[in-house]
């Protein structure tokens, strides 16, 4: 018996690897519904693009009807909301486009989805779920000490975070009014292959590559909880098929750094990978800048939900999932040179606070 799942934001960064991680598990069909913005990007999904349970449909979150009728096409069995602009230096920018895709949009799926669950018949509306990936950024900034978990009140800090934040509450709003089925998952900075290189991450590793400039906002002491992306899309699947409805699930990394720990880390694979006479040392391109408007000085998941309740738990350490990652760049190359030269050149954004 196959599984449907429409995935919203499927051609983005984590979207693209859970269509790929769908699609390698027998059985499975997947919907990949996609705006294709700026960090849209079919050849993320090309290994799957040709398996004969993947379907693409270009369309916004926003558009009522269009989303309705890929519903009612598809009939899919699971819905994973991972369409969302995600950039807090870009809702520094420009806050619209976020209230816009993150809340309209997620108002306009759980509409949609909502008159298409109760047109099912019972056996399928029971097994209905429909899943929205959220941040830790809604929760606020943590001092020296503590961690966020599910009970954490929500303080964001951004445009980015307070449009994620709403759309969480109204996801909240319409299981508990509408008894749509839901799950919330909301996770710590994710990287890894495939990540659009306007994070600080593949930014790091691109930049270092090319002799650029690595740009470090305040002195580097922020400090995130670093989840690879294929521990992230692990918990996701797990917790769409065995979390409870109604609850929200916290997914952390257990790997917190600081920022300038992780660039200094590049900067050290990269060293030792792809050695550079005419750039030398990567560490000698660290540039301190003025730091972000509104920089929320650390993030930590309290993990203990997800991990008692469904027995999820990152496999990778940062050290072995940074590795990889910077190997992954280095080897796919054509991969974000295209970005590099069409889409995205590397500047900095958010600096019109």
């Amino acid at each position: 018996m196959s599984i449907r799942f429409l995935v919203t934001g499927g051609a983005g960064f984590i979207g693209s690897a859970v269509v790929r991680n769908l699609l390698s598990l027998p059985g499975n069909e997947v919907l990949v519904l996609d705006k294709l913005t700026y960090a849209g990007n079919l050849a993320s999904l090309d290994s799957v693009s040709h398996h004969p349970g993947y379907r693409f449909v270009q369309a916004d979150i926003c558009d009522g009807p269009a989303i309705a009728a890929a519903i009612a096409d598809f009939q899919p069995d699971t819905i994973m909301n991972l369409a969302a602009e995600t950039h807090v230096d870009r809702s520094i920018d420009g806050p619209a486009a976020f209230v816009a895709t993150n809340v309209t949009g997620t108002v306009t799926l759980l509409e949609a989805a909502t008159r298409y669950w109760k047109g099912l018949g019972q056996d399928r509306r029971d097994g209905f779920r429909f899943h929205h990936i959220s941040t830790d950024e809604v929760y606020g900034s943590l001092g020296a000490e503590g961690a966020f978990s599910e009970q954490t009140p929500y303080d964001p800090r951004s445009p980015y975070s307070a449009s994620k934040a709403a759309s969480d509450h109204f996801v909240n709003a319409w299981h508990h009014t509408y008894g749509l089925p839901t799950i919330i998952t909301n996770c710590s900075n994710n990287y890894g292959p495939f990540q659009f290189p306007e994070k600080l991450i593949p930014l790091t590793i691109i930049n270092a590559l090319e002799g650029r400039p690595i740009r470090v906002y305040g002195q580097g002491t922020n400090v995130r909880d670093w989840l690879h992306v294929d521990d992230h899309v692990t918990a996701l699947l797990l917790a769409a098929a065995e979390g409870r409805p109604g609850e929200t699930y916290c997914v952390g990394g257990n790997s917190q750094r600081t920022n300038i720990d992780v660039v200094m880390a590049i900067c050290a694979i990269l060293d030792r990978l792809s050695p550079d006479s005419t750039i030398g040392p990567r560490a000698g391109l660290i540039t301190y800048v003025t730091d972000r408007p509104g920089h929320d000085f650390r993030y930590a998941i309290d993990g203990a939900k997800i991990q008692t309740e469904l027995g999820w738990q990152p496999r990778e350490t940062f050290e072995t999932g940074i590795a990889g990652t910077v190997a992954w760049y280095l080897e796919n190359q054509h991969w974000w040179k295209a970005l590099r030269a069409d889409v995205y050149k590397g500047e900095r954004l958010g600096v019109t606070a």
